[in-house]
């Protein structure tokens, strides 16, 4: 039920919101990696997908990067010794580690929010 319910911060007002919220628990690296990572699988050349991963990498992935995700030490060490060589499934493993954490742990929350409460109101009294 919660990666149903998850799947509505896809929508544009439902995002902004949850970033928001994300912003103020300062987790927001999690949606922004989230969000990274969608974008990254679009991607249709070698050189994008080099250049993209290496961004990605550096701020998220890599030890003491400025918006470090959560992740365990394996799949850090998994993606850092592959980035030479990227692929467009290269950060599959970390992203659906942080979509689990946003599910089970923020989403939760953001629901009991008053960010989130004050999209209700909004959208009742419409």
């Amino acid at each position: 039920m919660i990666n149903q319910c998850l799947c509505s911060f896809c929508l544009p007002t439902g995002q902004i919101a949850f970033r928001e919220f994300l912003k103020s628990e300062y987790s927001e690296e999690n949606i922004l990696f989230w969000l990274a990572c969608e974008e990254y699988k679009k991607i249709k050349t070698v050189p994008e997908m080099i250049s993209s991963a290496n961004r990605i990498y550096s701020e998220f992935v890599q030890t003491e990067a400025p918006r470090q995700i959560n992740i365990d030490c394996t799949t850090r060490e998994n993606i850092t010794k592959n980035i030479s060589q990227p692929t467009l499934t290269s950060f599959d493993t970390a992203q659906k580690l942080i979509y689990s954490l946003m599910a089970r742990d923020c989403y939760p929350r953001f629901l009991k929010s008053d960010i989130y409460q004050g999209l209700l109101r909004k959208a009742d009294s419409r």
